[in-house]
């Protein structure tokens, strides 16, 4: 018995050391990383920008819901293992720079992609995502940090577009860190 409560004392108070972390670590970040894709700035732009396929190229999307347009461009809602996110285009420059951000308001977090399509060579673009993002609750802010970091969903996003074009790409991050000015 006295074990048991020496255990879960141990357990509170590390959960308490995380979260006193997670609430001293800034709630905004950027990141950014890029990658080589074997298809032309049009074929990547049409891949990105089609909600409806992500469930085709991407294992952590399994299913997608269109929802009506907003006054910036397409929404559609994400449903993965871990739930669903909303997601609307806020701005978007064919073929060459799409903004998309989270809608939700009711998430541990938030914020936007930023994608950029530029041309390399005759059959390649190099595409560079950067999330301006926020993790609002202390505990997932210590997760999103120290364990997941900051890229892992962008690391993860661009390999699955490699893939969608029969290649494995190797994404690499370009910057990383807390905004000068917030998000």
């Amino acid at each position: 018995m006295r074990w048991a409560l020496i255990a879960g004392a141990v357990l509170v108070g590390l959960i308490a050391v995380i979260v006193i972390i997670g609430a001293l670590l800034p709630r905004d970040h950027v990141a950014t990383m890029s990658a080589r894709i074997v298809a032309s700035p049009a074929a990547v732009w049409g891949t990105i920008t089609t909600p409806a396929q992500f469930p085709s190229w991407r294992a952590d999307v399994t299913s997608v819901e269109l929802l009506p347009q907003t006054p910036t461009g397409p929404s559609w809602r994400e449903h993965s293992r871990n739930g669903a996110i909303t997601m609307v285009v806020a701005l978007a420059e064919p073929p060459h720079r799409l903004i998309g951000r989270i809608a939700d308001k009711n998430l541990p977090f938030g914020g936007e992609w930023e994608y950029r399509v530029e041309s390399d060579g005759a059959a390649g673009s190099v595409v560079t995502i950067t999330e301006r993002g926020s993790v609002y609750n202390p505990l997932f802010r210590f997760v999103s940090r120290f364990i997941m970091g900051h890229t892992a969903t962008i690391d993860t996003y661009l390999r699955a577009l490699g893939r969608k074009f029969g290649s494995e790409p190797t994404p690499a991050v370009v910057a990383a860190g807390e905004p000068a000015h917030g998000v």
